[in-house]
């Protein structure tokens, strides 16, 4: 097992960490929140409401949606939702690489796990 570590910025008008980020790459991908919400699993209301959040806490929107219409509905990350993600992955693996020695250092003082606690 490889250890690995999670970000999560936070601040006082909101936070964003992987899960927010990774709902904005599915949205991002399907064009759609109702889309985005099924793949991960989660209820639409949930995932409106994350992306609300996200909207709110930065001066710009993240995602910005399509009333339907002739050509139809439709979600999307705006230019500074698709920086905001950019960013986030960047620094996610920009401390993966400055721990990385820190967490091997961690792994191999671990226990190993054993046939009982993998299954």
């Amino acid at each position: 097992m490889t250890t690995d570590i999670r970000l999560r910025f936070l601040h006082p008008s909101g936070a964003i960490g992987p899960g927010k980020v990774t709902l904005l790459e599915q949205i991002d991908r399907t064009g759609s929140i109702s889309a985005a919400a099924r793949a991960l699993g989660m209820s639409f209301r949930r995932a409106w409401f994350l992306v609300e959040t996200m909207n709110t806490a930065f001066r710009e929107p993240v995602v910005r949606t399509n009333v339907g219409g002739r050509e139809g509905g439709g979600t999307g990350l705006t230019a500074f939702g698709q920086e905001v993600v950019r960013r986030y992955r960047l620094m996610e693996e920009e401390a993966r690489r400055a721990a990385a020695p820190h967490l091997s250092w961690l792994d191999e003082a671990l226990k190993p796990e054993t046939e009982e606690e993998e299954s």
